[in-house]
């Protein structure tokens, strides 16, 4: 199985449909665990912390059976207008 990873600056649509952009990776002071810091694309463009392992993981298909993604994020490639 193929490793995945995510990329700072980079944006990525969660599997309900909206944008986010990847700010960084921070590490938790006492858990160690390694966070994803990221940034809604909409509203309020509140900004969110989430664990990198659930960030990376897959779709639950039997909560989510009409899901089209297989990932809870992926990276979306946005062209540019110019």
């Amino acid at each position: 199985m193929k490793e995945r990873f995510i990329e700072v600056n980079k944006i990525y649509r969660h599997f309900k449909g909206d944008h986010y952009l990847v700010l960084d990776v921070a590490t938790h002071s006492e858990t160690q665990e390694q966070l994803v810091i990221y940034r809604a694309l909409y509203e309020d463009v509140g900004l969110y912390a989430r664990p990198l392992k659930m960030f990376l993981e897959k779709v639950d298909k039997t909560k989510y059976p009409d899901c089209k993604q297989e990932y809870r994020f992926e990276e979306v490639y946005v062209k540019s207008v110019k």
